[in-house]
């Protein structure tokens, strides 16, 4: 499930999802929420921030 805006997948999420470790936790974002937020993912800032 994205931790952005709920979009569910099939397990494994598809290669085209992004996964973030965030204080140990693993956060895996849809391919919509990843691109509308690249900058800040490449800029390693935790997804509150964004």
């Amino acid at each position: 499930m994205c931790a952005r805006c709920g979009a569910r997948a099939q397990e494994p999420p598809p290669v085209t999802w992004t996964c973030s470790v965030e204080n140990g936790v693993r956060r895996y974002f849809c391919e919509a929420c990843a691109r509308e937020n690249l900058r800040a993912i490449e800029g390693r800032l935790d997804s509150e921030w964004w």
